[in-house]
């Protein structure tokens, strides 16, 4: 399979909000995740239980969709926009570029890139 049929298929459950089956899926075993500058997570184990706890934080995801996406060879660039509803009600909108490098149908590294602020705005008094 292409690295672009498999992007558009990781779209396609990231988008249905099958986060956690997207990441057992397209993730290599030692693959790493990185939130811009922060150090990264390593290992399948350790995405999957970011994840989840991620996921406890949210009561809502109205929207998961990949505004565009780009694929140059081993690389892959998309631009994914969630809109979130936190536990405490408040709201805020995420949008992100995630930028992948692929092997053998599987991500190897990926790191995103948003800008914080759009996080931390919901939560100021």
């Amino acid at each position: 399979m292409s690295i672009r049929n498999s992007v558009e298929r990781l779209i396609q459950y990231v988008g249905a909000g099958d986060y956690l089956t997207a990441i057992e899926t397209f993730y290599a075993p030692d693959a790493t995740m990185q939130e811009n500058n922060q150090p990264p997570r390593a290992g399948l184990p350790a995405l999957l239980e970011n994840e989840r706890r991620m996921m406890q934080n949210f009561k809502q995801i109205h929207q998961s969709a990949a505004i565009s996406y780009i694929v140059d060879g081993d690389r892959v660039a998309i631009n994914w926009v969630f809109d979130i509803t936190l536990q405490d009600g408040s709201r805020f909108q995420l949008d992100e570029i995630a930028y992948q490098q692929w092997r053998n149908d599987k991500i190897v590294q990926e790191r995103f890139f948003y800008d914080p602020a759009q996080v931390q705005a919901v939560r100021q008094p």
